[in-house]
């Protein structure tokens, strides 16, 4: 009976980031039209892997609820094998990169705002789904983290798994940046090619 008030939290938790995530998508920016769209955004991925790690939570306390009391080995077998997914993506990826996307877009903001979050975006952006985006995902992982027992990855495993997507996304980063440069030296004339890209 103890899991219910975790099961019925991370069911919550699930429901608002994919509410977040549909608000986002919704918007007109002129950045979603370029090449990469949201994905370009470290802040977008960040609430693709929130979502995704609750969802595998939620599916583990159904899973779990499901075969309590069966007996049956192959069921608890792949019990353990989504447990372990979640934990692992817990200290690989949800943790680290909630936590850096909070807290350097917070730094970034107080000290100039307009270098991470230009008051331009206030128009687009409400800031409900701003506080959604860059402050509830530390809470919500914390919470995460604080209510339920996880079995961490090893040490280097973990940061080499954390370095992967960095370089991962350094990269897809560049590139992206690059495809919207040569496209717009194409498309558009040379004093405005920032503004549009970007």
């Amino acid at each position: 009976m103890a899991l219910v008030p975790c099961q019925v939290l991370r069911v919550a938790i699930l429901l608002s980031y994919c509410s977040i995530l549909c608000n986002y998508k919704a918007i007109e920016m002129p950045s979603h039209q370029t090449y990469g769209g949201s994905w370009k955004f470290l802040t977008f991925i960040n609430l693709v892997i929130q979502a995704v790690f609750f969802g595998i939570c939620v599916l583990t306390d159904l899973s779990s609820l499901l075969t309590r009391g069966s007996g049956n080995q192959e069921q608890e077998r792949q019990l353990k094998k989504l447990i372990s997914l979640r934990d692992w993506m817990l200290a690989v990826l949800a943790f680290p990169i909630g936590f850096f996307v909070v807290a350097v877009f917070w730094i970034i903001y107080a000290y100039d705002r307009e270098m991470i979050y230009p008051k331009l975006l206030d128009n687009f952006i409400p800031g409900w789904l701003n506080h959604g985006m860059h402050t509830m995902v530390l809470p919500f992982i914390l919470i995460e983290m604080r209510t339920s027992h996880h079995a961490y990855p090893s040490r280097s495993s973990g940061l080499a798994a954390v370095c992967i997507f960095s370089v991962g996304y350094i990269l897809w980063n560049k590139w992206s940046y690059m495809t919207n440069r040569i496209v717009s030296s194409v498309l558009i004339p040379t004093k405005d090619r920032f503004m549009i890209i970007y």
